[in-house]
């Protein structure tokens, strides 16, 4: 049995595992430095890069070339992911400051991953890498391993900007993310400068550099100060962007879109709302983006009269023209540790780390001077003794002790004179050394100076921030303009106002039909449904219903399918108490009056508003006794009409409007008197109500025959709410409907 094993429990191994594989997406993979502000797989592509020789000058080269090297050499993962990353750095609709300089298809605004493969793209590093590659031999950072400990790679890159800010970056690591938005190359090196001058400097102070972020677009920052402040000052926040539009005979052009938003993407999000009928005031959309205008999307109105900064504002609230993103200032600091930081510790902690690499580079450079001048000290040396050199070297089975003991030289001394060579024994090469003598005296004083003064190394750093920003700055691509929020548009708005007559079937389902003179006798139904009521109204309306239960529902119009159709049932839009079933169907303004009742006589006058509702299940309108039933809903005009209410016994009582409480729900009062009994029963209810001029005639209907009143027939029926009302003629003891004229 082996014993070459160790046991742990699963929960410690586990735990472990997930805590290593955590630390490594963490530091390694997802989330940036703040040194050069590149994650280690942009680091190698662009160390890779200028291992290869491809600077701003150099020829292009495959960049299936730069992606095997650094899979080779560097980054032992897939070739996919790596090139992926090789793009984003080329794109300029991605990149502030793009570090890599690339030929052929690298991907489009509208598709970014339509780039070509790497075996038909070129590439090389653009000018702006060389002030993250130009120190790195000059001693300025650490070098480590590669994978399989064949070469050196850096652990960083010597940044002479704050490429962290600048470009910005994205990554999602195990428990945290980053969302880091790129910035201004101008205004970020003018607070540093301002913090190099006064380390005092507050983060109110950096505000009059930094205004915010400045993405690779011309869409405006629409945020307030404030909330750009609140976001500098904690580290995490939201910017909004915002398209750009202006208006060319009576269209409207869109110019610039925000960051990283398709147009076609855009086209088809205004189309859809144009399909749904959501955009009546627009007649068409084209896009004439071309090379010279990137980005020209022509907006055309149906008419030149309508409000374009509201259309505008309600496309800003609906579509991509107004985007939010997410900001989280989040990266590796110094210490190795990832955090969350505000503007002012990033520039500050960036200045520390480029203070130590300026310093280092000026360290390397003067060991560089020490060790030459120590060299020419040892050749003056031995041009001051040629001969006797000449003839210890000639003699001499060992030289080189003979030569240190003689003229009192180092190792390294008497090296460099045993690998002269004879040309350089001319008398003119001790002008040339004392002349390179002075000059490297004179390089180390100010070396020396320099790295002994603090206020001269930062007047040092100065001049290069200022330099850097001078050849690779440029003006402000983004401008920060506070604006009002956008605001979408009332859905009757969006709505063109048609005439519309709404049919609801039996079994409760619902179509519309254009026009009020439509004929609903006309239309087909389901197999074992047919015509239960229909409302007229307009596009721009809602329609109502009533159930058995007493409750009223409300659903739009303008989206109902066609007549021609069966319709689709009601219960898909709303959701109806159990064995509950849709009644009535109402329309109008919101002002109108209606009077609502059941049938034993109870009822109460109401206004459409008080019907709507956006809760699916609707809202309690009517409170009926058990047994009883809701009446078809009569519309009424004023105080003076009159009140017309017919029961199932062939009883008619007229009484004025007035007498009728105004509720927003409830019971209401009685309207005619019935016996108890015969309601229990069911000999008699009330089947019909209605609400007539003063000076109306009144129809009677009873099967096919018909009954019209007027003056004094209608006075012989006439009375006080909640009496038992006058017996109509024989014939019509059955009464089907009343209805006025």
């Amino acid at each position: 049995m082996q014993d070459n094993f160790e046991q742990l429990p699963l929960k410690n191994f586990a735990e472990k595992a997930y805590l290593d594989y955590s630390m490594y997406v963490i530091l390694d993979r997802a989330l940036p430095n703040i040194a050069d502000g590149l994650k280690p797989v942009q680091r190698r592509i662009v160390y890779a890069m200028s291992e290869l020789g491809l600077t701003a000058l150099a020829k292009y080269k495959k960049s299936a070339r730069t992606v095997g090297d650094v899979l080779g050499k560097y980054h032992p993962h897939g070739d996919t992911a790596c090139y992926e990353a090789m793009v984003l750095m080329a794109q300029d609709f991605s990149y502030r400051y793009p570090l890599i300089d690339g030929q052929g298809n690298w991907g489009s605004l509208d598709d970014p991953k339509s780039f070509a493969a790497m075996r038909y793209t070129e590439s090389r590093l653009t000018a702006y890498a060389q002030t993250l590659l130009s120190e790195l031999g000059q001693g300025t950072v650490e070098w480590t391993d590669n994978f399989d400990g064949t070469l050196k790679e850096p652990e960083l890159l010597p940044a002479r900007l704050p490429n962290v800010l600048l470009n910005g970056t994205t990554g999602i690591a195990v428990g945290m993310a980053t969302d880091i938005p790129p910035h201004n190359l101008r205004e970020v090196a003018a607070a540093c400068i301002q913090l190099l001058d006064d380390p005092d400097s507050s983060i109110e102070q950096l505000f009059t550099h930094v205004k915010g972020p400045d993405f690779p677009t011309d869409a405006e920052i629409v945020s307030s100060a404030d909330d750009l402040r609140k976001m500098y000052m904690s580290g995490g926040g939201s910017v909004k962007m915002r398209a750009r539009y202006e208006q060319e005979d009576g269209n409207i052009v869109i110019t610039a879109l925000p960051y990283q938003v398709s147009g076609a993407r855009l086209m088809e999000q205004i189309a859809a709302q144009m399909l749904a009928k959501k955009l009546p005031m627009i007649e068409d959309l084209r896009d004439e983006s071309d090379h010279e205008n990137p980005t020209r999307l022509v907006v055309i109105p149906k008419s030149k009269r309508i409000d374009v900064d509201a259309v505008m504002s309600h496309l800003f609230a609906t579509t991509d023209l107004e985007k939010s993103y997410r900001v989280n200032l989040n990266m590796i600091g110094l210490d190795g540790r990832p955090k969350v930081k505000d503007l002012r510790e990033i520039l500050v902690e960036w200045l520390t780390f480029r203070t130590e690499t300026v310093r280092r580079r000026l360290q390397h450079r003067l060991d560089k001077v020490l060790a030459r001048l120590h060299i020419l000290e040892g050749l003056l040396i031995a041009y001051l003794n040629i001969d006797e050199v000449i003839a210890i070297i000639r003699t001499e089975e060992h030289p080189k002790p003979v030569l240190m003991a003689r003229f009192g030289i180092t190792d390294v001394q008497a090296e460099a004179i045993l690998e002269l060579k004879l040309r350089y024994l001319a008398k003119l090469e001790e002008m040339k050394i004392r002349g390179e003598q002075d000059e490297l005296q004179q390089e180390r004083a100010a070396l020396e100076k320099t790295l002994g003064s603090p206020r001269l190394l930062n007047r040092l750093i100065r001049k290069e921030l200022e330099r850097d920003a001078e050849k690779y700055g440029d003006d402000r691509r983004s401008p920060i303009v506070e604006r009002e929020a956008a605001q979408p548009m009332e859905t009757a708005a969006l709505i063109s106002n048609e005439p519309l007559t709404v049919v609801m079937s039996q079994k409760g389902w619902i179509r519309a039909a254009k026009g009020h003179d439509f004929d609903v006798d006309s239309l087909n139904y389901r197999s074992g449904d047919g015509f239960l009521d229909a409302a007229r109204c307009r596009t721009t309306q809602p329609v109502y219903i009533l159930d058995s239960t007493g409750r009223a529902y409300s659903t739009t119009t303008h989206d109902l399918p066609s007549a021609r159709t069966h319709g689709e049932p009601l219960t898909g839009r709303l959701n109806p108490p159990p064995r509950s079933l849709f009644v009535h169907l109402l329309a109008g303004n919101p002002e109108d009056w209606y009077l609502l009742c059941s049938n034993y006589g109870y009822g109460f006058r109401v206004q459409l508003k008080e019907l709507f509702s956006k809760n699916k299940a609707g809202k309690q309108l009517i409170s009926l006794p058990d047994g009883s039933k809701v009446v078809k809903p009569a519309p009424m005009r004023s105080e003076t009409d009159l009140i017309a209410v017919a029961t199932l016994q062939g009883r008619l009582l007229i009484f004025s409007a007035a007498e009728i409480p105004e509720l927003a729900k409830g019971k209401g009062n009685k309207l005619i008197q019935i016996p108890s009994a015969d309601l229990a029963s069911g000999k008699d209810a009330v089947v019909a109500a209605v609400a007539m001029p003063a000076h109306g005639q009144l129809k009677v209907t009873s099967g096919k025959r018909q009954l019209t009143m007027k003056g004094q027939d209608i006075e012989h029926y006439s009375g006080s709410r909640a009496q038992r009302g006058s017996v109509l003629p024989r014939g019509f003891q059955r009464v089907d409907g009343l209805d006025w004229e």
